[in-house]
């Protein structure tokens, strides 16, 4: 059972948008920060985007500063990423990542101890 599951990925042409969601199982008994990372072929997962408990501390990473949106709903323990302009360059998997532990924000990915599967996101040119 997963415990993060992410949807909204597909296939789109560059300059559309997308919609990306994440619900949190309930067995998660509390989340604090929540992030979405990336990982394009034959590179690294890096940081995309995180977001604090109550919403009000978000951080982006630069390359998306400007057109992605990271939200949440903790009264449905959902997150969101709301992504503009798409380009080529976007075109990867997109996981959801969560922590219990009191942590306001992060972009570090070992700061996260719970992990979605991913959903793909390609962008053609």
């Amino acid at each position: 059972q997963e415990q993060l599951v992410e949807s909204g990925g597909g296939l789109v042409q560059a300059g559309a948008s997308l919609n990306l969601s994440c619900v949190a199982d309930e067995s998660i008994l509390v989340l604090h920060a929540m992030g979405w990372f990336r990982q394009s072929p034959g590179k690294e997962r890096e940081f995309v985007a995180s977001i604090s408990s109550t919403g009000d501390i978000t951080e982006y990473e630069d390359s998306v500063k400007g057109r992605f949106t990271i939200s949440r709903d903790n009264s449905r323990r959902m997150m969101f990423l709301r992504m503009n302009s798409l380009k080529p360059e976007d075109t990867a998997v997109y996981y959801c990542a969560a922590t219990g532990r009191r942590l306001l924000s992060s972009p570090r990915q070992k700061d996260y101890e719970y992990w979605g599967q991913g959903t793909l996101v390609t962008v053609s040119a």
